[in-house]
């Protein structure tokens, strides 16, 4: 761990913890961009983040990571990125299930999974399936995700259900995060402000933090920076707080 990273961690309330992070990992292209590199070097250097993200939340004892991995809307990016990506998931998914199993993480995907290529749903599968048992932090994949086109499954779950009158209570259970609480914390790196079609519905009182960093460059410093803002914070959730 970095000095700064020490002295970050000393100043954290381990009592005022979020229970669930969600992160758009934004900035990844721009990275390799800066650097003279192709974009796919910039997801492959992302991916060194996401494994430090892993580490840092399971110590921490935060209950969900969820991470923007893959957006409805990126299938339309060239072929050949949306392709590299997708070998990169693969390969990923592969490479750390071992190190995932051994620090007790749980992985979810939420999104419309069907619509992915074949070999990465083989592969998640597998991956889900080896971590099932585990009882720490739950790593949450938005893949194939679209916050708008999930809440139209939810509606349209209900509707097959035969639910004529909609309460708010009845799309959260029929949401791809039923099951998990909604996200306290919500970061998006690159300096862009903006949900991009992400946990809508589940971010209402969420409290958003945006930093300058690439994705690639979101490290614990970085990371811990982002928990001592959000413990500076009151939540209201509407109300009046301590005011």
């Amino acid at each position: 761990m970095s000095l700064k990273a020490d002295e970050l961690l000393k100043r954290i309330d381990p009592r005022r913890l979020p229970r669930h992070v969600a992160v758009i990992m934004d900035g990844n292209g721009r990275w390799a961009k800066k650097r003279g590199l192709p974009r796919l070097m910039g997801h492959r250097a992302g991916a060194e983040s996401v494994r430090e993200m892993v580490r840092v939340c399971g110590d921490l004892g935060i209950e969900v990571l969820t991470l923007y991995a893959f957006s409805t809307e990126n299938w339309l990016r060239p072929a050949a990125e949306v392709k590299g990506l997708m070998t990169l998931l693969v390969k990923t998914l592969r490479r750390e299930t071992a190190d995932l199993d051994r620090n007790n993480v749980r992985l979810r995907a939420i999104g419309r999974l069907d619509k992915l290529p074949a070999e990465v749903q083989r592969e998640l599968h597998q991956a889900m399936s080896a971590l099932a048992d585990n009882s720490g932090l739950i790593l949450n994949l938005a893949l194939n995700y679209g916050s708008r086109q999930e809440i139209v499954d939810s509606v349209n779950a209900l509707l097959r259900e035969g639910v004529t009158a909609v309460e708010e209570k009845d799309i959260s259970r029929r949401l791809y995060t039923a099951g998990l609480p909604d996200p306290d914390l919500l970061i998006r790196t690159s300096g862009e402000y903006r949900l991009s079609n992400f946990l809508l519905w589940q971010c209402a009182y969420t409290e958003l933090y945006v930093c300058s960093h690439y994705w690639p460059e979101f490290r614990r410093a970085q990371f811990y920076e982002a928990l001592l803002n959000y413990q500076s914070r009151e939540r209201r959730f509407g109300g009046l707080g301590g005011t």
